[in-house]
């Protein structure tokens, strides 16, 4: 009979019990909420046929990533009410996977960097082949070229390989970029066809007229100036995992703790009929793994 818990004594059986309920309750919703949106999104985007590229559809990276956190989420709430030991280390190896997967493929990204930039240029340009077929894309692409003030995926040449920016387009946006390339004043009324004729100029001449550095290089750069946002976002993103992983390792020994003190599996661990009454004072202790019965 084990007289002490073995990790830990000051997190009481109760106080994990909850947190672990909380914890999987609030990412449950938060996966389901993912996964409406995300399913959304796909109805809207096979309705328009936008997005035919997979890598770069927004509403399927949403669905799985909903479906994921849905489902493993939703195992955790089973097995932290239940008091399930199998369920309990399925969620505990599920949430450490899900961590190693993410640690290991940024540590992967940043070792082979140019190879992870050539991926990114790749299906960038890709999804400008389709620029005006692909809303989804379009206003994505829009979007990021305003905002870090970039033209195309490594250069702003890379607008020749849609078939309408190409230079042996007969159109008039051929040998052009969007206009959401352009340079101008946020007071100034925009020009749709201020980038007419500027892929096949040099860059010095462009320099004034359209954002002249590739999106990929732009991107990299505003991540290394704001480090600290950088970082704030990793550690919001894999702390609240890491602790998962803790709570469950934690909570998966109070109950085995608990399973060994009492001879009983599963459910039932509060239940005070399966208590023995010269123990369990002993146990009602604070910083004990089980709560104050009486």
């Amino acid at each position: 009979m084990p007289k002490e818990v073995r990790y830990c004594d000051r997190c009481s059986y109760i106080f994990l019990k909850f947190s672990l309920i909380v914890y999987a309750t609030i990412f449950w919703l938060i996966g389901g909420f993912i996964l409406a949106i995300g399913i959304y999104a796909e109805v809207e985007r096979q309705r328009y046929k936008t997005l035919q590229g997979v890598f770069l559809a927004p509403a399927i990276i949403l669905i799985v990533l909903g479906v994921v956190m849905f489902i493993v989420s939703f195992i955790g709430v089973l097995a932290s009410l239940r008091d399930n030991l199998s369920l309990l280390k399925v969620f505990l190896y599920m949430l450490a996977l899900c961590l190693i997967l993410e640690l290991v493929g940024g540590i992967v990204a940043l070792i082979f960097r140019t190879q992870t930039v050539d991926l990114l240029n790749k299906n960038i340009r890709k999804g400008m082949v389709n620029y005006y077929d692909d809303l989804d894309f379009k206003n994505i692409m829009d979007y990021v070229q305003n905002t870090f003030k970039c033209c195309g995926g490594k250069e702003f040449t890379d607008w020749e390989v849609n078939m309408y920016h190409n230079c042996s387009a007969p159109g008039p946006l051929a040998c052009a970029v969007p206009y959401s390339c352009c340079i101008y004043k946020p007071s100034e009324v925009i020009n749709t066809m201020c980038g007419y004729k500027t892929v096949h100029k040099p860059r010095l001449e462009n320099v004034d007229v359209i954002h002249i550095r590739g999106c990929i290089d732009a991107v990299f750069i505003w991540f290394m100036d704001n480090y600290t946002i950088m970082a704030g976002l990793l550690l919001g993103i894999l702390l609240p995992q890491f602790f998962g992983v803790i709570f469950t390792w934690l909570y998966i020994t109070r109950v085995e703790d608990a399973i060994e003190e009492y001879g009983h599996y599963m459910d039932g661990l509060l239940d005070e009929k399966t208590l023995d009454p010269k123990n369990q004072s002993k146990l009602a202790k604070c910083c004990r793994c089980m709560p104050l019965m009486d």
